[in-house]
């Protein structure tokens, strides 16, 4: 007698019930698979031709992939050969058979394959994996014509400028008469002659416009504070923001209302009310509608623009806090003014780091009177350049350089916009009937706006003394250099005798205060160099303490062309450097 124990192994398994693949539509004479007259399939058989079915559809992909990577058709002769290869190295070797096949095609049009292997592939994919690690990966400080760059100023026939934002090829103004302007910047010009053309035209094409076109305007009303319905500004704008999707302009001002604007048409789309003071900065974080804001209420406010909804309040600062600045990473960097410290807030950790500043350059500087460095009594400006580094400028005119693993600043450039000219003897004392033997010291030019390149060693700054400032962060990520000045008066000569603005016989200093710089590229990830963008006042942004009696409210547009790195074509080096 036989038993489970004694039975073959063939009788112990069990059989499972089958179960029809899909639900059998009844017949009219009421019959299944038995009044069809046929039997069902056995399962066993049914499974085979299912694996194998698979297997085939897996070597015909694989067929048509090195189909696609070989067009001489030898897939079959190298698996024969590459039989006892594992899954991964198989996907090595095609994609190698692939990436030689596009280098044969770029080979016959006529271009160098290393140089679009380098330029298309390496070198992207390093960059993409740079960024998601939020270090500086883009060495730009040498590759930025500054000399070359090109100035246009314009006006806007308003108030005050305030804030300035841009998302290519728009930017935004906001004024303290409550106007908010949408402004195109013009197309970079084209060659003359292409080289696809044999025969010059008689008649060159008429030069491209340089300066912006005001695209569409709006305006608040000041005298519609009791209207709680009112939907725009009825207070001086003091902060903008245009998200990175290029959706919506977001504006922030003295009447504690943060506005979202519709982009395209600027109309309000939601007012929110939630901040109790003036709102003085806004960024938005990198790739995404997160949006952060901070005011003198001494909070940094969470918003979500795809619900269009506030998230949350940070609380901290002991003091005004006046600007604000983020990146990819769900974190900001924000300044609290005269609470002197500059703080690094974790969203996600519900956690920030207090860097806290007043430090003062202690190196004699020659010909600068020691008591022109004034002890740091506000920091005013903040700007991240990576996820671990940022920058802040404070009232002294001094830069600091932070990392996030130090609570003291790794860097201090003191004076970086020098000092004002020495006031008289009634502007230097309180009392209006001042000696000439009181001893007048020029005052440091505090730091009024401060912007990066994401992820790059360059940065600008901006002040009242006719200039738009361009710096360059060293290679060990501990100082910070002059690469030049944007608008310079008069030319001067370098230490090896090279003009450093060749087109300062055409340029002249910018009259007034930069409240704001935004910075956007042109081509391909730069390939044509930045657009710098400056907002210029007649008096600061927060007060009217120093008003310049010959300035234009407006901006100036700066296009900084790009050197181009000589490119081998064909085994033959043909440089297109732009300052040759």
């Amino acid at each position: 007698m036989s038993s489970f124990f004694t039975a073959p192994s063939s009788q112990k398994k069990r059989k499972r019930p089958v179960a029809p693949e899909f639900p059998k539509k009844r017949l009219a004479n009421g019959g299944g698979p038995k009044a069809s007259g046929k039997a069902p399939a056995n399962p066993a058989s049914r499974r085979e031709e299912r694996d194998e079915s698979i297997s085939g559809s897996e070597s015909d992909d694989d067929e048509s992939f090195e189909g696609l990577s070989n067009a001489s058709g030898s897939s079959e002769a190298s698996d024969s050969d590459n039989e006892g290869e594992t899954a991964a190295e198989k996907r090595l070797r095609l994609a190698e058979r692939y990436l030689e096949n596009v280098k044969e095609h770029v080979d016959e049009a006529g271009f160098d394959a290393a140089d679009i292997d380098r330029d298309l592939i390496a070198e992207r994919l390093q960059e993409d994996v740079a960024e998601t690690k939020g270090k500086v990966y883009r060495q730009l400080g040498s590759e930025l014509a500054i000399a070359k760059a090109s100035q246009t100023f314009f006006r806007t026939n308003t108030g005050p400028v305030t804030s300035i934002t841009s998302n290519a090829p728009y930017f935004y103004t906001a004024t303290k008469d409550l106007h908010i302007h949408k402004w195109r910047t013009q197309d970079l010009p084209q060659d003359q002659y292409p080289q696809t053309t044999k025969r010059k035209p008689k008649k060159p094409p008429a030069p491209p416009k340089k300066r912006p076109e005001l695209e569409s305007w709006t305006r608040g009303s000041t005298g519609k504070k009791k209207e709680k319905n009112y939907q725009r500004h009825t207070g001086p704008i003091l902060a903008i923001a245009a998200s990175p999707d290029g959706r919506y302009v977001v504006t922030g001002g003295a009447d504690r209302k943060l506005i979202i604007h519709d982009a395209e048409t600027l109309k309000p789309v939601k007012v929110f009310n939630h901040h109790r003071d003036a709102i003085t900065g806004l960024a938005f974080r990198r790739g995404t509608n997160q949006l952060y804001s901070c005011s003198k209420d001494r909070t940094v406010k969470v918003w979500s623009l795809d619900e269009l909804a506030y998230v949350e309040t940070l609380f901290g600062h002991q003091d005004e806090v006046v600007d604000i600045d983020a990146l990819a990473q769900e974190r900001c960097v924000s300044v609290g003014a005269r609470d002197r410290t500059a703080r690094l807030w974790k969203v996600l950790e519900e956690s920030q780091l207090v860097f806290r500043g007043g430090a003062v350059d202690k190196k004699p500087q020659p010909g600068v009177n020691p008591r022109s460095l004034l002890h740091e009594g506000s920091m005013d400006r903040i700007a991240m350049i990576d996820d671990d580094l940022f920058i802040t400028g404070s009232d002294n005119g001094t830069i600091a350089l932070w990392s996030v693993q130090k609570k003291k600043p790794v860097y201090l450039e003191s004076l970086a916009h020098g000092l004002d000219p020495v006031p008289g003897p009634t502007e230097g004392s309180a009392s209006a009937s001042a000696s000439d033997n009181v001893v007048a010291v020029p005052p440091p030019r505090p730091i009024t706006a401060l912007r990066t390149i994401p992820y790059s060693d360059v940065f600008f700054s901006g002040s009242w003394d006719g200039y738009v400032r361009v710096w360059q962060l060293s290679e060990d990520k501990r100082r910070i250099e002059s690469l030049g000045v944007l608008s310079s008066p008069e030319p001067s000569k370098e230490a090896n005798g090279v003009t450093p603005n060749a087109s300062a016989a055409s340029s002249r200093p910018i009259v007034g205060v930069v409240n704001g710089i935004t910075v956007f590229e042109r081509g391909d990830r730069g390939k044509d160099g930045i657009c710098v963008i400056a907002a210029v006042s007649k008096e600061h942004r927060f007060g009217r303490w120093k008003i310049f009696d010959g300035a234009r409210n407006g901006g100036v547009v700066f296009e900084v062309p790009r050197i181009r790195p000589p490119v081998s074509v064909n085994g033959v080096d043909n440089s297109t450097d732009e300052e040759g």
